[in-house]
């Protein structure tokens, strides 16, 4: 497949935007069960809210680029019932809203306790509703993301459980990875060793499981054929001509054009940028806590991600192209 940077940019942005929020509320929730320590400044929340929210504006921003006809997006949430694009873009806003919701009543301290617990611990308002709700919106907004893509069996690169698995861990990690640079600029940490080491186990994590889909995708047998797609059973057939004196649509929009060469290129840079040096920069940064690193890492394996989504839409290998072929 052709990939389009706005797409690349959509599901990155949005994706750290998720795992920014899912991180800081995990913080929260291991405050009030008293496994850290409180933070001084009680608009840590509400800020970091805000920074997930500028991510996720990003992508919403990025997406109208790929659009032919912005002003009738709202069109596309109309088909929730059988689309995964429609019920994403349901999920993104409600999502975005619970968030907004977290972090006014951070800033603003209109939160409140609605339970505590025989043992002592108070749990707020924040993170038991707002909280909880924006947390399951992100895991089912990972879930509508990924299945767009998943859902499409005839793209056999996709079509497997590992698209939603990666999405919604390279969106974890990422966010885990830039909430320890956040909390690295405030006196805390504890809080910035526990987003840290997260990050770490998140980041080794996602290794796996894309190494899996790697090897995976690397054994694929594709289930279409250059005789099944002009209808002609005969053992050799070569292609002298795509079919036409210039390109079209198919030909611009359902191959990259790139070689294997630059194919394989891209996948050692991003194997290289999103796990091992963010990996060895946030472990640097373990004990010292220092920005810089933590920032690096972040920045690094961002741009690394960048390489990763474009590889994850180039690899797509669509049939129609057994017939038009690289162009």
């Amino acid at each position: 497949m052709h990939p389009a940077f706005s797409v690349i940019f959509l599901t990155t942005l949005i994706g750290a935007g998720q795992g920014l929020f899912l991180a800081l509320f995990s913080a929260q929730a291991y405050t009030e069960l008293n496994l850290l320590p409180s933070m001084s400044d009680t608009n840590f929340f509400g800020l970091g809210s805000l920074f997930a929210l500028i991510l996720m504006m990003g992508g919403l921003i990025a997406s109208v680029f790929h659009l032919g006809h912005p002003e009738r997006a709202w069109r596309s949430a109309t088909k929730w019932r059988t689309s995964w694009l429609s019920r994403e873009v349901i999920a993104l806003p409600f999502m975005m809203l619970m968030i907004t919701i977290y972090g006014v009543m951070h800033w603003f301290g209109l939160d409140g306790i609605i339970y505590s617990s025989a043992t002592g611990n108070n749990f707020s308002y924040s993170l038991l509703v707002a909280g909880s709700i924006g947390a399951i919106a992100a895991f089912i907004l990972f879930v509508c993301t990924g299945m767009i893509y998943a859902c499409i069996k005839f793209l056999q690169e996709w079509a497997t459980p590992f698209t939603i698995i990666n999405y919604a861990l390279f969106g974890t990690a990422s966010g885990f990875t830039l909430a320890a640079a956040f909390s690295s600029f405030y006196d805390a940490a504890d809080m910035t060793k526990f987003f840290t080491v997260w990050a770490i186990i998140l980041t080794v994590l996602v290794l796996l499981t894309r190494l899996a889909s790697l090897f995976r995708n690397s054994r694929i047998k594709h289930k279409s054929s250059m005789q099944s797609a002009i209808g002609i059973r005969h053992p050799q057939i070569q292609q002298k001509a795509m079919g036409m004196q210039g390109g079209s649509y198919n030909t611009r929009e359902y191959f990259h054009g790139k070689t294997k060469a630059f194919l394989k290129s891209v996948k050692y840079i991003f194997m290289v940028l999103v796990f091992p040096i963010p990996v060895i920069l946030l472990a640097m940064g373990l004990d010292t806590a220092d920005s810089g690193l933590l920032v690096a890492a972040f920045v690094v394996q961002y741009a690394g991600l960048i390489f990763e989504r474009w590889y994850f839409f180039a690899q797509a290998n669509h049939p129609q192209n057994l017939y038009y072929q690289t162009v």
